[in-house]
């Protein structure tokens, strides 16, 4: 691992031979280690993208991990392609095995997932398949915000073809009401716009099936997510923060913010919320 600023990159192998990248971040070694964050990225996208927040969540004391999911960014797999029904969730489960091994006891483990990613974190969680000491959402996919059409191809085509390719159709100008990152966005090389059938069914179903567990969560959680969201519907974020303990869940809705939150034009409040949060609990 490296200093504030820097990613030192390496790579995973699967318990199936698959490679995924890692990137590390470490705060100064005199300001010592508060937990670690591991950043699980979105749809299309992968996690050098999360530099910026990497950097801050360093300063603030924290290691920061994260690692390009199956089909994105540097790691193995066609772009948008899934092998598995639960290979994004069988990923994060070693990734977080190998992470604990290379961390002292005492050292709490938070996931920070985003869209897609959180969605991902949140029914790891959901079905505990692996222990973590706290989660951070940031507009989580838990409702895709699916058409009839789309919902009825989401049902029928991974029968058949379950590799099928497409386009995602989100719209890049909707991420973020930054110029500056949307453009960046749009010319990075590593980001794609495809999507498989069985990915697709993956995000329909899990998203209904983390809210069915919403009632008896346990985890510590913030919740954050943005009221003019375009690419997931918020009303996936509500639905769990109605139904989960308040005790537990810290939910805090953004009006007005587009769907990457940590990007936008003004994220110096959501950057607040994660930092309180965090203060409190590590």
């Amino acid at each position: 691992m490296q200093a504030i600023d820097e990613a030192a990159a390496s790579t995973f192998i699967t318990g199936d031979g698959r490679t995924l990248a890692i990137h590390d971040w470490m705060p100064p070694p005199e300001q010592g280690v508060r937990g670690l964050l591991l950043l699980v990225h979105g749809l299309g996208e992968h996690i050098g993208r999360y530099n910026a927040l990497a950097s801050t969540l360093t300063s603030w004391g924290f290691a920061v991990r994260g690692y390009d999911q199956h089909g994105h960014g540097e790691s193995n797999g066609l772009r948008g392609s899934l092998p598995g029904d639960t290979t994004l969730l069988d990923d994060l489960a070693e990734i977080i095995g190998e992470t604990r091994m290379h961390m002292a006891a005492d050292v709490p483990l938070i996931l920070l997932g985003h869209s897609l990613g959180g969605l991902v974190a949140a029914q790891l969680v959901a079905r505990g398949l692996s222990r973590v000491d706290a989660l951070v959402l940031s507009s989580p996919a838990l409702d895709a915000g699916m058409d009839f059409f789309q919902k009825l191809l989401v049902r029928v085509l991974p029968r058949y073809a379950p590799d099928f390719r497409m386009g995602h159709g989100l719209k890049a100008s909707f991420i973020s009401h930054d110029p500056a990152v949307v453009k960046a966005y749009q010319s990075d090389r590593l980001v794609h716009d495809r999507i498989s059938a069985r990915l697709a069914h993956f995000i329909a179903t899990a998203g209904p099936a983390t809210l069915a567990r919403a009632a008896t969560w346990s985890v510590p959680t913030l919740l954050l997510y943005a009221g003019d969201d375009h690419l997931v519907t918020p009303q996936g974020s509500r639905a769990f923060a109605k139904s989960a303990p308040a005790s537990v869940v810290r939910s805090v809705c953004f009006d007005g913010l587009y769907h990457e939150l940590f990007n936008e034009a003004d994220a110096d409040p959501v950057f607040t919320a994660l930092r309180q949060w965090l203060d409190q609990r590590f």
